[in-house]
C-alpha cells in the first residue's frame, strides 16, 4: 500500500508547496480538491472547506490544468484522484469533472451520493442515485476513469453495507467504494472487516482520518448528550493499526488517502505524523 493525500487536509499550501511537501513525507499520490473559492472567502485564513489554497476550480481553463498536471510529475508524484463535491447528482457537473480529470491525469473521480436528511425517503434518493450512477458509468467507460462513491455520514451511503448495496449494480472496473473509517464513526460504523470483505472488488481506496465521540456536558430529558468530532490519526475511535491488518487481509493493495481534520497540526508536521504512524503500523 501507498499514500496519497487529500489536498482538502493542506488548506494553507498552495499547490506547489504540497507537492514538495508531500515528497519531503514520502507520499507518493495527490487527491486534489476540486471546489471553487468565493469571493468573499479569499482574504480568510486558510481553512479546509473555505479558503482553501490547494484546491482546483471548476472553472480552471486547460492552462491551468496543465499546472497541476505538472506539479505532480515535475515531483514525481501521481495525480491520483480529482475530488469534488457532487451531492446533488448533477450529470452535467459531473461528466466536467471527468474532463478535468482526463487534462490532469488522474486515475479517478469522486462521483455524487445524496445527502440524507430525513427530508426525503431513502427509498426515492436510492433510486435517484441509481439513474445517476447508470450515467456515471457510461462517463467512466468514454474517459478511462473509475469514479467512487464514498462511505460518508449524512449521505445515503454511511456505511460499507449500504454502499455496496447502491454500487453493486454496476460495474467494479468502473465504479468503486472509497471506503472512509473516520466517516463511519459520526454514522455508519459497522465491523471493518466484514464490510471489506462485503466490498471486495468495488473496495477502490482507502482514506485514512479518525474521530471520537465526546460528551457535550449537556441533557435532554435526562439524557446526556454527545457529539462527535474529529480526532488525530492515533487519538480517535479507529484503530488503524488493525485495520490496516484487515485491509491486507482482503488483498488490498491500492492507496491509503490522508485527510486530517483534527487541526493540531500545520501541514507539513501532519504529513510527517501521518506518514510515520501509517508506514510503522503497516511494517
Amino acid at each position: 500500500m501507498k499514500l496519497s493525500i487529500f489536498t482538502v487536509a493542506t488548506p494553507d499550501l498552495t499547490p506547489e508547496e504540497l507537492a514538495k511537501a508531500a515528497t519531503a513525507a514520502g507520499i507518493e499520490g495527490i487527491e486534489w480538491r476540486f471546489k471553487d473559492t468565493p469571493a468573499e472567502v479569499a482574504n480568510e485564513k486558510p481553512s479546509f472547506w473555505r479558503n482553501n489554497l490547494c484546491s482546483i476550480d471548476p472553472s480552471a481553463s486547460d492552462e491551468e490544468l496543465e499546472r497541476f498536471r505538472l506539479i505532480a510529475v515535475n515531483n514525481n508524484l501521481v495525480n491520483l484522484s480529482v475530488t469534488p463535491y457532487l451531492n446533488d447528482c448533477n450529470v452535467d457537473e459531473t461528466e466536467r469533472v471527468f474532463k478535468a480529470a482526463k487534462k490532469v491525469g488522474a486515475s479517478f473521480i469522486r462521483c455524487g451520493v445524496p445527502n440524507y436528511d430525513k427530508s426525503v425517503n431513502y427509498n426515492d434518493l436510492f433510486a435517484k442515485a441509481t439513474d445517476y450512477l447508470h450515467h456515471v458509468q457510461e462517463f467512466s467507460q468514454q474517459y478511462g476513469i473509475k469514479a467512487l462513491a464514498e462511505i460518508h455520514h449524512n449521505t445515503i451511503t454511511p456505511s460499507a453495507g449500504l454502499s455496496h448495496r447502491l454500487v453493486s449494480q454496476f460495474n467494479p472496473d468502473h465504479i468503486g467504494v472509497l471506503h472512509d473509517a473516520g466517516n463511519m464513526v459520526h454514522e455508519g460504523f459497522e465491523n471493518y472487516r466484514m464490510g471489506l470483505e462485503l466490498l471486495g472488488p468495488y473496495l477502490a481506496h482507502v482514506h485514512v482520518k479518525n474521530a471520537q465521540w465526546v460528551p457535550t456536558g449537556e441533557t435532554q430529558d435526562g439524557i446526556k448528550l454527545w457529539k462527535s468530532e474529529w480526532a488525530p490519526i492515533d487519538a480517535g475511535i479507529v484503530n488503524w493499526k488493525q485495520l490496516l491488518v484487515d485491509l491486507k487481509a482482503v488483498g488490498y493493495d491500492g492507496y491509503l488517502g490522508i485527510e486530517d481534520f483534527s487541526g493540531q497540526y500545520g501541514s507539513q508536521e501532519m504529513l510527517n505524523n501521518f506518514s510515520s504512524k501509517v508506514k510503522e503500523w503497516l511494517a
